[in-house]
């Protein structure tokens, strides 16, 4: 399995990651970086648009499908019944949020792999006889930039960016349920503590663990958290109000 993973998705990546670092003017590994997070991002963008979408429509859904577990509580054949009942009417497909993202998980980690190995002279035997070795990838990014050491001003500035993705996401997530007068008080207060205690963790988590890291990965991590962010903002526009 490990083998099938390199040659089918972590080798293609590595080698189109340094055809664009022999592109690039200078020869900048970290604007090599940014470029290919881009081009992954934008080519997954339509299943990502539609599992944020399926999500909004699942988020929506919550306090009817509450209403139907208590009400079929103690019989889970007719609970489950009647929840996929409601999924059909509404035209949702629970699965439909998880298997855009399942899809792109592999190349996710080839991409994680790439940048992570980039730096090392034995990976550079993994090129293809069509793409130019550069004999060396040179960590300095931007002229002062090491790619190759932590950074931990880049894992505090990757925090920020993760604690505004957030920052929208549960503001959405709060609006949405606003606009259902089903939602109970108590579900709403739990939902909201919750919410404000992961608006939090998450960016504290991503600074922890970026600290340590190489900020080849920050950078990776970075951008592709400031892509969600405006991924988001597209589908909140695009998809303002789904039906309930």
């Amino acid at each position: 399995m490990s083998a099938i993973f390199n040659e089918a998705l972590y080798r293609p990546i590595f080698n189109f990651l340094v055809f664009i670092y022999n592109l690039i003017p200078g020869s900048d590994f970290g604007l090599a970086i940014i470029v290919l997070t881009l081009l992954v991002r934008l080519i997954f963008m339509p299943l990502s648009v539609k599992a944020l979408r399926s999500q909004k429509l699942m988020a929506r859904l919550q306090p009817k499908i509450k209403e139907l577990q208590m009400k079929h509580k103690d019989d889970k054949a007719a609970q489950a019944q009647a929840v996929m009942a409601l999924y059909k009417e509404n035209k949702v497909n629970p699965a439909s949020g998880c298997l855009p993202l399942i899809v792109q998980l592999p190349v996710l980690f080839a991409l994680y792999k790439a940048f992570a190995n980039g730096f090392k002279p034995e990976s550079l035997g993994l090129l293809y006889g069509f793409i130019s070795n550069p004999d060396a990838i040179n960590s300095i990014s931007f002229g002062f930039f090491d790619l190759s050491k932590n950074s931990p001003i880049l894992a505090v500035i990757s925090g920020a960016f993760q604690f505004l993705h957030s920052k929208l996401s549960f503001a959405k997530q709060e609006s949405d349920k606003n606009l259902d007068a089903g939602s109970s008080l108590k579900s709403s207060f739990d939902m909201g503590a919750m919410n404000k205690q992961m608006l939090y963790f998450f960016p504290i988590m991503i600074i922890i663990i970026g600290w340590k890291l190489p900020a080849g990965l920050v950078l990776y991590w970075a951008v592709t958290t400031l892509f969600s962010t405006f991924e988001q903002l597209y589908i909140n526009k695009k998809f303002p109000n789904l039906p309930s």
